[in-house]
């Protein structure tokens, strides 16, 4: 089937900076959008960033100038780059992809999940 695997989480100092990547692998015909969502404790999931194939790019408010998301259609991965990190941006960050996918018999539409990687940002 298809699979979203993210890496590059940790932790990071405030200030510094930490790279996020997600891969998407399997029966893939075409990816939509891509984008990264977090959710810290006790809150609700939030939209960080989001890209379309052709693109076209999004931001939540709290993170406009100091995250950049991109995208590499032909490895069907998406990146989010974390600048001037601060520690309420401490989360677990999920990538999320509309994905065009080969079903049983025939091709589906589907929204996909990565698994979540853990974000602390704290000296």
């Amino acid at each position: 089937q298809v699979q979203l695997v993210e890496s590059g989480g940790g932790l990071v100092q405030p200030g510094g900076s930490l790279r996020l990547s997600c891969a998407a692998s399997g029966s893939i015909f075409s990816i939509n959008s891509m984008g990264w969502y977090r959710q810290a404790p006790g809150k609700q999931r939030e939209l960080v960033a989001d890209i379309t194939s052709g693109g076209s790019t999004n931001y939540a408010d709290s993170v406009k100038d100091r995250f950049t998301i991109t995208r590499e259609n032909a490895k069907n991965t998406v990146y989010l780059q974390m600048n001037s990190a601060k520690p309420e941006q401490t989360a677990v960050y999920s990538c999320k992809a509309a994905i065009v996918h080969l079903g049983s018999t025939s091709y589906e539409f589907s929204d996909y999940w990565g698994q979540g990687t853990q974000v602390t940002v704290s000296s």
